[in-house]
């Protein structure tokens, strides 16, 4: 099974979500439409602004370990270099 890694936020430089699943389209949507309620809805964290594919769930789960460990400024390196402007990348997965 394929896994997602992902980062959402509330706006440039904005507060910070990493999470991981299964299926992207899917689970960016409950963050957006606030459906599970928790951190991302606490912080309306509705954009999503990277992502990384992994072939296995369990890579996309250790990647996201990883990354929550990370330096904030890594964080925004990372997602710079993916998507400098910030755009909301959720259009794109439809």
């Amino acid at each position: 099974m394929a896994g997602f890694v992902y980062i959402m936020t509330n706006h440039k430089h904005g507060t910070l979500y990493i999470g991981v699943t299964s299926d992207l389209a899917r689970r960016v949507y409950e963050h957006r439409e606030a459906i599970t309620g928790g951190f991302t809805t606490r912080y309306d964290l509705r954009q999503l602004v990277w992502y990384e594919e992994h072939y296995e769930i369990g890579s996309a789960i250790q990647r996201e370990k990883s990354l929550k460990r990370w330096y904030r400024q890594w964080k925004i390196d990372l997602i710079e270099a993916f998507n400098p402007d910030w755009r909301d990348l959720y259009s794109e997965l439809m």
